[in-house]
């Protein structure tokens, strides 16, 4: 009987650690990731920090793929998908497009984020994304902060994955 309970807690500690990506052929033969989880974002605006927090499912990579984002209830607050032809933001029932993938997650999270560098991040690589510095040391445990000083206002992303 302890044999077996210290098996199913390693098993759970492994598991634990253990990085929540899926991977699976793209239609361009390349792999794809999944996450998911809980974000988020302050941005030192002036007068006033705004602050946005959220649920995220990625997929994809930094070339084409989708960033879901939602309420703790489920609730979507906006999808945005992204190839090298488009980029398109849905939300409250509508879709745009936009000129980059950039310009994409400015309009949706009120601040530039560095999407393509997230795929590089969440899989334990250093990645530069202008101006923003990101902390990969807790990744085993789920989770990465990153925060960009320039161009201004400052920002910080806190990232935490889930299984």
């Amino acid at each position: 009987m302890l044999a077996g309970g210290l098996l199913c807690t390693a098993a759970a500690l492994l598991t634990g650690c253990a990085q929540p990506i899926v991977r699976m052929p793209g239609a361009d033969g390349q792999a794809e990731a999944y996450w998911r989880g809980r974000l988020a974002l302050r941005v030192d605006n002036s007068p006033e920090p705004t602050s946005f927090f959220a649920s995220f499912e990625l997929s994809g990579q930094p070339r084409a793929g989708e960033l879901m984002l939602s309420t703790p209830l489920g609730t979507t607050l906006a999808r945005l998908r992204w190839s090298p032809q488009l980029a398109l933001l849905s939300s409250n029932g509508q879709t745009r497009a936009f000129d980059s993938l950039d310009d994409l997650a400015t309009e949706a999270t009120g601040t530039a984020l560095p999407i393509a560098a997230l795929f590089e991040w969440l899989q334990g690589r250093p990645a530069t994304a202008e101006g923003w510095q990101a902390d990969l040391t807790q990744l085993d445990a789920g989770r990465v902060v990153a925060r960009r000083s320039q161009p201004a206002p400052a920002a910080e992303l806190r990232l935490i994955i889930e299984p």
